[in-house]
């Protein structure tokens, strides 16, 4: 089979044909159909996290060539001889946060925080939709997508799944006005569906691209600002009351955090969900953890149980998909530089067709 694959990081990815997997026991075969570039595959391309003041968390290939590609939406061509509940032909979302099993984390629905030297996650351990077919160790990781469109279905994965994890760490109440979510980029354009199918919140959007805040506009944000606008501060006072309650950052950058701080205006109790990997550093004065009764809340994916509460949501009709480019898997290295470097509104992903 044909796969686009990481050799070294930094370097472009190769075309390289490889051994199609063969399922056993519990082991599902996929046909990819769609697979969305996510924002962290640049990570994992690059080698390594930002960590701001010149400091860099290394994410090191744990294989000698990876496909990556963790948003996988496919069509089961082959199934182990264990596989009873999975029909030939039907095509599935693919849930790729896969633990060893055997530790706590894993057994108490926390696989997605199973130790990074232990995980299996398709994509990033192992070859996930980059590749034309990708190997799924049991029935229990696929979930139907009902009517999504197969350019969008995988993004739920990762991107839809994130951002939904996010919302229920982010204190929301059904109908408040007060909550800001930082990008207008994918996931902050995915978060924003979501948030209006599970909480009826149309939230403030914040980014510094116009063109982007468009878009938010159209797809429903009570209002968009430019961060770059000097009376940010002063509008969020204005447009909930005082301050937020809830900030939801899929940027996480130095710069969004201190703008995030000051959202909150001299409202106690509010909520800082940090989802964003853009990286930086910043200094926290301590005193104010207490004074304003904050909260700051990091979001790593999500569980196996929110998976299927989100996908729920999405076969039930309830979210409003949005728009997916879609691209050829041969364009997978440019792709990854226009992400990179911010040339994608919305969501991307590609297809071995």
């Amino acid at each position: 089979m044909k796969a686009y694959q990481i050799v070294e990081n930094g370097k472009p990815l190769k075309e390289l044909e490889i051994e199609k997997p063969k399922p056993t026991g519990n082991e599902i075969l996929l046909k990819t159909v769609a697979c969305g570039v996510c924002h962290s595959d640049v990570h994992i391309h690059e080698g390594f996290f930002d960590l701001g003041g010149g400091n860099q968390l290394p994410v090191p290939l744990m294989t000698d060539a990876l496909a990556m590609g963790h948003e996988v939406y496919g069509e089961v061509v082959e199934l182990g001889e264990n596989v009873q509940d999975i029909e030939v032909g039907k095509k599935y979302v693919a849930y790729p946060w896969i633990g060893c099993g055997d530790c706590a984390d894993c057994s108490n629905d926390r696989e997605h925080y199973c130790s990074p030297l232990t995980t299996r996650n398709i994509g990033i351990n192992v070859d996930g939709g980059y590749a034309e077919y990708v190997l799924i160790p049991d029935s229990k990781y696929l979930f139907d997508a009902g009517d999504a469109p197969n350019e969008v279905a995988g993004s739920y994965a990762c991107r839809g799944l994130t951002a939904y994890s996010a919302l229920k760490k982010a204190n929301l109440r059904e109908g408040q006005n007060s909550v800001v979510i930082i990008s207008a980029g994918g996931l902050g354009l995915l978060a924003l569906k979501i948030i209006q199918a599970a909480y009826s919140i149309n939230p403030i959007v914040i980014d510094i691209d116009d063109e982007k805040l468009a878009i938010a506009k159209e797809a429903g944000a009570s209002e968009v600002l430019n961060s770059n606008d000097e009376n940010i501060l002063e509008k969020i006072a204005e447009l909930t009351n005082g301050g937020a309650t809830s900030v939801i950052d899929f940027v996480g950058a130095s710069a969004t955090f201190e703008l995030a701080s000051g959202m909150f205006g001299m409202k106690r109790g509010g909520t800082y969900v940090i989802v964003g990997l853009l990286g930086g550093e910043i200094n926290l004065q301590l005193p104010m953890a207490t004074l304003t009764a904050r909260t700051i809340r990091g979001v790593y994916v999500g569980s196996l149980k929110e998976m299927e509460e989100l996908m729920s949501l999405v076969r039930e009709g309830k979210i409003d998909h949005v728009e997916v480019e879609t691209r050829h898997a041969s364009t997978a290295n440019e792709t990854l530089n226009d992400l990179k470097n911010g040339k994608i509104n919305g969501l991307v992903c590609l297809n071995h067709e």
